[in-house]
């Protein structure tokens, strides 16, 4: 279960202190997949970087009691003087995984070959894109968190990506941040609206929608 309390972040700008997350709450079950809407610029990437830890809220809690992975095709914790198979390793001490094993799917996945082997800071964004994809399949999350960046890469790599997050780990929960009302409807079974920083749950698909194009015009 992931449980949000109370999370607030703001950031010092130029023009005074700019609240993004204003005390947001919710909760995410095992299986359960949550659809994130909101008009660009409200805070939905800021919120699930905070869920995978990857950014520290001002203030309040995030409790989680499973495995959530980081945003899909997040390179930022990747280190570029080390290639692709020393972060992997590295990325497998941490969730006590299987090298040998997450390091065949991660080159069957990716297609980046001898590129493994290189300083990911040679990488193309595209092939960054693809190869933090790759690892994130390789661990054996329980949540995924996925921000608008399944169709990395060309239309072939766009349904492998599909099919191993969708289809294969079905029974897996998710959050994902999507402007799309057809990725809403297919992949999520709730939603929910962040506007001026606020989060407003729906259990109805239908009813999140509307208060998203209400939001928007």
């Amino acid at each position: 279960m992931i449980r949000l309390r109370d999370v607030s972040k703001t950031f010092e700008t130029a023009g005074g202190t700019r609240v993004i997350l204003d005390r947001v709450c919710m909760d995410v079950h095992a299986g359960q997949r949550v659809g994130i809407l909101g008009r660009n610029g409200s805070g939905k990437s800021t919120l699930i970087k905070i869920i995978g830890g990857t950014s520290r809220p001002t203030s309040g809690s995030v409790e989680t009691s499973f495995r959530v992975s980081w945003p899909l095709a997040f390179g930022g914790a990747f280190q570029g003087s080390l290639t692709g198979l020393d972060n992997l390793r590295f990325i497998c001490r941490i969730y006590r995984t299987n090298f040998v094993e997450a390091a065949d799917r991660v080159a069957e996945f990716s297609d980046l070959g001898a590129y493994l082997r290189e300083p990911v800071k040679t990488y193309s964004s595209g092939m960054r894109a693809r190869f933090a994809f790759a690892v994130s399949l390789a661990v054996d999350f329980d949540c995924f968190l996925i921000d608008e960046v399944v169709a990395v890469g060309d239309s072939r790599f766009h349904e492998r990506c599909r099919r191993e997050l969708f289809e294969k780990r079905s029974s897996r929960a998710m959050i994902l941040v999507t402007h799309d009302e057809s990725t809403l409807r297919e992949y999520c079974r709730s939603a929910a609206v962040l506007t001026h920083g606020r989060l407003s749950t729906f259990g109805d698909i239908q009813e999140s929608l509307d208060r998203y194009r209400a939001a928007c015009s």
